[in-house]
């Protein structure tokens, strides 16, 4: 699997809000950390149930990270450098914040965190799957970061890139999981 990160900060890029605003009544800001069973309101959660497990498990109660947005959809758009993973793919992506405040403001904190997710997920077996992750502004009641996951399947058939995203999603929670076990305090 493919892995990557990289930086947008620049004056232009896009940056998160939380809580966010849509134009649209139906598209809204949820926060699942407080309430865990509006995953259900969610759109995308309920369509693709991976997804929805995703943002259930990085919402746990105990967990340093929450969600603010996500998004998932099917394209045909092949750049160049994709064309070897197949013909068509599909994406989602989600925003994830660190709860503690001190650790939402540092870049640092954000840009190991990223840098160590893709080195595990470089580790797992090559799958026509890729997680690219962005560092942005995130803007609440502090100015900080969050990390953007863009996980995306491939494949040549209809089933394929559905089918390689959710391991690929699979992968990347097992990946943060993982790493916030090797941040945890030893008692």
């Amino acid at each position: 699997m493919q892995a990557d990160f990289y930086v947008e900060l620049g004056g232009d890029a896009p940056a998160l809000e939380i809580p966010w605003r849509s134009d649209d009544p139906c598209v809204r800001y949820f926060d699942l950390k407080k309430h865990p069973e509006l995953v259900q309101e969610i759109p995308e959660a309920v369509a693709y149930p991976e997804l929805g497990a995703f943002l259930a498990r990085m919402n746990a109660v105990e967990f340093p990270l929450a969600t603010a947005k996500c998004d998932a959809w099917v394209s045909s758009e092949i750049s160049p450098e994709e064309e070897i993973f197949g013909d068509r793919k599909f994406v989602s992506y989600v925003d994830l914040v660190f709860v503690d405040e001190s650790e939402r403001c540092s870049f640092a904190k954000h840009e190991a965190f990223a840098k160590e997710l893709c080195h595990l997920l470089g580790q797992v077996p090559e799958i026509a799957a890729t997680v690219e992750l962005v560092i942005r502004h995130c803007y609440s009641s502090i100015t900080g970061f969050c990390l953007t996951a863009y996980v995306t399947g491939f494949g040549d058939c209809d089933h394929d890139p559905l089918r390689r995203w959710a391991i690929g999603l699979n992968l990347l929670q097992y990946a943060i999981i993982q790493l916030n076990s090797k941040l945890q305090p030893r008692l």
